[in-house]
């Protein structure tokens, strides 16, 4: 069972595959699989060609249509690789018959994710998270693993309408192996709960003090804004899921202190059961007082990743929590320029950074700033909107400490 759960990646080549649908034209196919792309690459995969095929629906029985299941199978053949990786969730019954088809290994988006965050798990608290969401990911699909046995049915005790001790070794060892996971995810379970205790515990104990929670999704700079903000060696890198365990540090900007929080990064079509095993770690984020919403400006498609952070924040009831949304990577942005004669309408790729800059202003007001953490541009600015939001809260919260910030305004008039 522990040799299923590893991780697949081991630097080998892979081809990827996802399906144009009504849901889901051909531009967003293509982003999709671009982000698919860098969750190989994260994972130390070698992606050596794409693959789309365009279908109402995916196939029920192999996701893809039979034709384009064959045009799969030759090119792994002829090309000797060894992974094929498919954008969506796939069930234990497509797996099975993808699998008699292609021999080869067959991942998931979702299988893919949870080896990810297999690999970046340090904590025990990480870890059990991560090892829950791959068991619950397991378990609908351990009837693939025994498809290499045969079942012993039939003969006289079939005709008696029985088949007690008829039972082949596949199905025998099926339920031996649904009730070690069964009891392994009860087991976790229960870790976690006791985990979450002690984190409540400490969340309790840090004093009144205001909680700031850095939000985005995956690889938009979270972690090095982090550093930036709290003068920390938070581990940082240009790969999805650099931090997976909620890392707390004490600010102070002009005399006011908070706790910044830094959190997982989303991800479209992030799988349930991993949201659901990462709830501990979101806590994080409910119990925030401001939320920093970081997006990559520099990224092509950076609009639908702040509506799946927006949605993702909606389902675990954070939607109306004040947030900041800062722009980051503002050194990175980079559009094409149109002639002057060229009359088609303008497209994303086309504008530039000084009209996204005032259409978002427009829409957001103060709460909106632009900003580059690897080049440390217009992080004063940054500041100086926190400090204002966390006193505006701390008053808010204690009117009788309102007499501490008159004191710092006088003495910053005086100093002027």
């Amino acid at each position: 069972m522990k040799e299923f759960i590893k991780s697949h990646a081991d630097t080998e080549d892979a081809v990827l595959i996802a399906l144009i649908t009504q849901a889901q034209d051909e531009r967003v196919t293509r982003d999709y699989l671009a982000e698919l792309a860098f969750l190989a690459e994260t994972a130390g995969v070698k992606v050596v060609k794409t693959f789309t095929q365009r279908l109402e629906k995916p196939n029920t029985a192999t996701f893809v249509g039979k034709g384009k299941l064959e045009e799969l199978c030759q090119y792994v053949n002829e090309h000797e690789v060894g992974m094929v990786i498919f954008d969506d969730e796939l069930s234990a019954k497509q797996l099975r018959n993808i699998e008699k088809v292609l021999e080869v290994k067959i991942l998931d988006r979702t299988s893919l994710i949870l080896d990810i965050f297999a690999m970046r798990a340090q904590t025990a608290h990480a870890k059990t998270q991560v090892e829950l969401a791959q068991y619950k990911y397991l378990l609908p699909r351990l009837t693939r693993l025994w498809t290499h046995l045969e079942r012993q049915a039939g003969g006289s005790g079939s005709a008696k309408g029985g088949s007690v001790g008829l039972r082949g070794p596949g199905e025998t060892q099926l339920e031996i192996d649904r009730r070690i996971v069964m009891k392994r995810i009860s087991f976790l379970k229960d870790k976690l709960k006791e985990i979450e205790r002690q984190k409540s515990t400490m969340r309790k104990n840090r004093g009144q003090l205001i909680r700031v929670a850095l939000v985005g999704y995956t690889n938009v700079g979270k972690s090095t804004l982090m550093n930036l903000l709290a003068k920390s060696q938070v581990f940082a890198e240009d790969k999805l899921f650099a931090t997976l365990d909620t890392t707390v540090r004490k600010v102070i900007i002009e005399n006011l202190p908070f706790l910044l929080t830094d959190t997982v990064g989303f991800i479209r079509k992030l799988p349930t059961d991993l949201v659901e095993s990462f709830k501990s770690t979101l806590d994080e984020v409910r119990e925030a007082d401001l939320l920093i919403h970081l997006v990559d400006i520099s990224h092509p498609d950076f609009e639908n990743q702040v509506e799946v952070v927006e949605k993702t924040l909606a389902d675990i009831g954070c939607a109306d929590k004040p947030t900041l949304i800062i722009f980051n990577k503002i050194d990175a942005y980079s559009f094409i320029q149109k002639d002057e004669d060229d009359l088609t309408p303008k497209t994303s790729e086309n504008i530039s950074l000084e009209e996204l800059q005032q259409s978002w202003m427009a829409k957001m007001g103060e709460n909106c700033l632009f900003i580059s953490a690897k080049q440390k541009e217009n992080i004063d600015e940054l500041k100086k909107i926190m400090y204002d939001r966390v006193k505006e809260l701390h008053i808010h919260r204690f009117p009788y400490n309102n007499f501490l910030f008159q004191n710092y305004d006088d003495l910053d008039n005086q100093s002027e």
